[in-house]
């Protein structure tokens, strides 16, 4: 499993600007972000060298923040692979509560997920598929 930061905030100008800055200035590294929004707050989502500590500097900044484990599955970047992927997961009986999805390199994808049965981790990797660890996604200094 991966740790991502959420940061939850009113969907303001120089709201997600603050949040960098307040990482920033505590020495702590992005690795990616992603926000989801609706029209009156959004979710940051953030992987970052240090979640820990950095859920424990938004908080001190006055923002609500927490350490989420979710899980990272790298796909093939083709036609199909995250149908196949959610697929594997419908017929495991998980449910997904949300996903997120960049490309790491031209042949691949990382696939975020929040996903309520975490056990389905170990399941995914019998298969084949490739699990994501930390050292993958912090790109550690």
């Amino acid at each position: 499993m991966l740790n991502q930061l959420s940061v939850f905030v009113a969907n303001q100008k120089g709201r997600v600007a603050k949040v960098c800055r307040t990482l920033a200035d505590t020495d702590i590294n992005m690795h990616s972000l992603f926000v989801a929004d609706t029209e009156e707050f959004g979710v940051i989502r953030i992987f970052c060298d240090t979640p820990l500590a950095a859920a424990a500097a938004l908080k001190e900044a006055g923002f609500r923040a927490s350490v989420t484990p979710v899980m990272g599955v790298c796909i093939p970047n083709e036609q199909g692979g995250l149908a196949n992927l959610l697929e594997f997961l419908d017929a495991h009986g998980v449910n997904v509560q949300y996903l997120y999805c960049f490309l790491s390199d031209a042949q691949s994808a990382i696939d975020v997920l929040k996903v309520d049965d975490p056990a389905i981790e170990a399941e995914l990797a019998a298969a084949g598929y490739q699990i994501v660890t930390p050292e993958d996604i912090y790109l550690a200094d």
